[in-house]
């Protein structure tokens, strides 16, 4: 499965898993199963504020793009996401939602 991220300033951060082809959004769940190969589901298709992008599947492969909330002191590398691609069932790594504040 791979997952293109769409930052979005948000003040709660994402907790991201999988398990087959289900992803579990804050504890939100979506099953991605029924999605034939060669389709294309809109965004508006789906029951989920997560998913920004369509959902395709080709090759037997899923695509799909989410929001990534953001806290007000994100790192570059939230603000500017890599894709993921996903290889097993668990958590998902997500880029840092802040950086961490250091006090004197």
């Amino acid at each position: 499965m791979k997952l293109a991220l769409s930052p979005r300033r948000a003040d709660t951060p994402l907790t991201l898993s999988c398990a087959g082809e289900t992803l579990m959004f804050n504890g939100e769940t979506l099953d991605l199963s029924a999605i034939p190969d060669g389709a294309s589901l809109p965004a508006e298709a789906v029951a989920s504020d997560w998913i920004v992008g369509p959902i395709s599947r080709n090759d037997g492969e899923l695509s799909l793009t989410i929001a990534l909330p953001c806290g007000a002191n994100a790192p570059d590398e939230t603000r500017f996401p890599q894709p993921i691609t996903v290889i097993q069932d668990g958590p998902i790594m997500l880029p840092p939602y802040q950086l961490e504040e250091i006090t004197a």
